[in-house]
């Protein structure tokens, strides 16, 4: 592994758990990709193909940088540049609790692709919960926005996320919950500070 694979499974735990369901080979497309840095690990770790997607003119170019192909586009106005089940995989880092149409985004990632992969910060970790409790937004490694700053319009709990998926008729069939590197098994809405999801259409 790269130095730089190694840096940033030390720094994005998310980053590990979802190399881990990616097989070698397979093709990814990777919405909100910012710095290219995930396709560029998973190039490094997976030998996958693909693209990103991201609408920053700085983080085109260090996708560029990042030897990442990418394209310049917005996620909010969907992905009908993209064939049916076009990519093995579609993912979403770090990216749904800033997405507006979460509902018809998530559709698409499963119209793309065969399966999706979201990670996401937990709202319902402990420490956000105790932030709350005594009258504050929290602040964190995984949400470093001040409450008039942030970019993230649709927080969500573990809970809700799985809540969710059920109403869309989105199968699970796998789930990570980390904080840190440690991974939390027990009460992991509570305890997780960060989840990734891998799913598929539901029957």
């Amino acid at each position: 592994m790269s130095q730089f694979s190694t840096q940033f499974a030390a720094d994005r735990p998310d980053f590990a758990a979802i190399a881990a369901w990616i097989p070698k080979g397979s093709s990814v497309l990777d919405l909100g990709c910012g710095d290219g840095s995930l396709l560029r690990y998973l190039k490094e770790t997976r030998a996958v193909r693909g693209y990103g997607v991201e609408i920053s003119d700085l983080d085109i170019v260090s996708c560029i940088a990042n030897g990442v192909n990418v394209i310049q586009n917005d996620l909010e106005s969907g992905l009908a540049d993209f064939e049916n089940d076009s990519f093995d995989f579609v993912i979403l880092s770090q990216t749904l609790q800033a997405t507006r149409h979460t509902e018809a985004l998530t559709r698409e990632m499963l119209r793309v692709g065969r399966e999706g992969v979201v990670s996401f910060p937990n709202f319902g970790y402990w420490k956000s919960r105790l932030n709350v409790l005594l009258g504050n937004m929290p602040v964190s490694k995984e949400l470093p926005y001040q409450w008039y700053d942030t970019p993230n319009v649709h927080l969500c709990t573990l809970n809700d996320f799985e809540t969710f998926c059920r109403t869309q008729n989105i199968a699970i069939t796998a789930r990570s919950v980390m904080t840190g590197t440690r991974r939390i098994g027990v009460l992991p809405n509570l305890l997780g500070s960060t989840a990734a999801y891998r799913f598929q259409r539901g029957i």
